[in-house]
């Protein structure tokens, strides 16, 4: 699936499994939908569900989703801590992968439009998807909550940008549904070792990117010429949050409830950092964290390398020990269990680790020795740069820190980091070489009985065939790198682990050269089929690779060189 959109609507009930499991049940549904999570809050009376799938699957999901809930939601009984709206508050589209945020504000204006028309819902657009200026923050939107539908509905300032501008049984029922386009969103608290709402709520004022209301010097609330808020930013103010404080009975504590709207401006841990320094102000500690719904690996990631460089540690580890330090690091099991496997969005969706790539050792030879033309010497090349990748971070993780390497301990931190990023984006490759060959098989099997259908099959053959050769030629450019580490790490890293940099250089040159076979028989089967959808393909694609190889089989032979001499003369 090249395609995939996330929906992450929230529907006004977290107390009653029976509604919640129904209105969920419609998700499963839809075809090439698949459920991540459902996270029911009690106090709050909401739960924040996850789904993923291609653009018109989640589409008619979210639709049946909204459906269901305002069937089942009477919003007229709602009680919750959290601010809401409708039975379904909030319904959100966030791209994935292959898709734009303007491809997902266009998915949330049709569903807008959909649920106005077919469902007799107010609904309004929020965030990237709004229609209207002063409708892009969601908190304008929601002002006043579910209570002041009854007065805005009616009113041309409030028209909803889809759907009834009354307040009749159908929409006192319903509430409005919010709908909208953003990046990935964070719902995530932070805990405190105080039961006072108002601790909490304070130092949601501190970090929240709206700041406090200015008071003069009477208490009073200072207004501008328009009658609007003066507003003034807390001392740790950050940019794309949100926050309130609130207390949880069921755990007897304050938090800081936020929302991160993007985490691409803030990350969680800078808002945990934040609370911390606003809970020091106020004599109180901040105790851990929990997350609400599911959160992008990059945050996680981003979390552990602030962390394990705090602690002057090197940040080239793999990247299931980074996720584990920022869980630790955060708390985020204080209040529950912590799976990375169910929370990171990507392991939930599969998005990580391939077939092959998740297969033992023992598996992956065995399929490898089966008459299968695939995998093949494609993966295995990608397999021989990945692992070379592994010992270069492993030479630059067995020097930083070591007594007589302290003068090249950033620069060997940061070729662990390095190739880190290269093992992974090769393991990746190792699926990827071999569905680009299935590809190319499937596009051999297309119809060719009429001319028509052949000249159609040999342009869909020709462009597979070039896919093929993109991933080999892209194994080889990243061979290229591991081995410029692998020298480098041989030359300044741990002496005790020179033996490992030399069979890092070995690996990665087998990883160039076995790409370099694979890029050149598929320019040859290129040869015989039609070149017009890109004629200067093979003759381009030949000269890099040449290039590529003859740097590599250069500064291969010289790392070698270099580590066997030093080798030998030690003996």
């Amino acid at each position: 699936m090249n395609e995939l959109v996330e929906c992450v609507p929230n529907i006004s009930e977290g107390r009653d499994r029976g509604i919640i499991d129904a209105v969920t049940a419609v998700i499963e549904e839809v075809d090439g939908v698949r459920l991540l999570d459902v996270a029911p809050g009690a106090d709050t009376n909401r739960t924040v569900i996850t789904f993923i799938g291609a653009p018109e699957g989640v589409a008619e999901a979210a639709f049946r989703v909204v459906e269901r809930a305002g069937e089942l939601i009477d919003m007229r009984r709602h009680q919750g801590a959290h601010p809401r709206h409708g039975s379904t508050d909030v319904c959100p589209f966030v791209p994935v992968r292959g898709v734009t945020i303007e491809d997902c504000v266009a998915i949330a204006r049709a569903v807008g439009r959909r649920i106005g028309e077919e469902l007799g819902f107010p609904v309004y657009l929020y965030e990237a998807a709004a229609a209207r200026d002063e409708r892009k923050n969601l908190a304008e939107v929601r002002k006043g909550e579910y209570e002041a539908l009854g007065r805005k509905l009616g009113t041309e300032a409030w028209r909803p940008d889809f759907g009834p501008n009354e307040w009749n049984e159908r929409t006192a029922r319903s509430g409005a549904i919010n709908v909208g386009a953003r990046g990935f969103l964070v719902a995530y608290n932070v805990n405190l070792n105080a039961r006072d709402k108002r601790i909490a709520s304070q130092i949601a004022l501190d970090i929240k990117e709206a700041g406090r209301a200015k008071r003069d010097e009477a208490g009073r609330v200072v207004k501008d010429a328009d009658g609007k808020t003066v507003r003034v930013p807390g001392p740790y103010r950050l940019e794309a949050c949100k926050a309130v404080g609130w207390t949880l009975p069921e755990y007897d504590r304050a938090q800081v409830s936020i929302n991160l709207v993007d985490t691409s401006v803030t990350k969680p841990h800078q808002a945990f950092e934040a609370c911390r320094r606003g809970a020091r102000d106020r004599g109180v500690r901040v105790t851990g964290s929990e997350l609400v719904g599911l959160i992008p690996e990059a945050d996680l990631l981003a979390a552990g390398r602030y962390y394990v460089k705090q602690a002057g540690q090197s940040a080239g580890i793999p990247r299931r020990m980074i996720v584990e330090t920022a869980i630790q690091s955060l708390g985020l099991r204080e209040l529950g269990a912590f799976d990375p496997a169910e929370r990171v969005i990507e392991y939930r969706a599969g998005l990580v680790d391939g077939p092959l790539v998740s297969m033992t050792q023992r598996q992956f030879v065995d399929e490898l020795s089966t008459d299968s033309p695939a995998p093949g010497g494609g993966s295995v090349a990608a397999l021989c740069a990945a692992q070379a990748a592994g010992l270069v971070a492993m030479v630059g993780n067995l020097t930083v820190g070591k007594k007589g390497y302290e003068g090249v301990h950033e620069r060997a931190s940061a070729i662990a980091e390095e190739a880190q990023a290269l093992k992974d984006w090769l393991l990746d490759a190792i699926d990827r070489d071999t569905a680009a060959f299935h590809g190319v098989m499937e596009a051999f099997g297309l119809p060719k009985t009429t001319d028509e259908q052949r000249a159609q099959r040999d342009l869909v053959v020709a462009e597979a065939t070039r896919e093929a050769t993109r991933v080999p030629l892209a194994v080889l450019e990243r061979s290229a790198l591991v081995i410029d580490l692998a020298a480098e790490i041989g030359a300044i890293g741990n002496e005790n682990s020179l033996s490992d940099a030399g069979v890092a250089v070995l690996c990665a040159a087998a990883g160039a050269e076995g790409a370099y076979y694979n890029v050149l028989i598929n320019l040859a089967a290129l040869a015989d089929l039609d070149p017009s959808g890109d004629p200067d393909f093979v003759p381009q694609t030949r000269r890099r690779a040449a290039e590529l190889m003859a740097e590599c089989e250069a500064k291969a032979l010289a790392a070698r060189q270099a580590i066997r001499g030093r080798l030998e003369s030690a003996l």
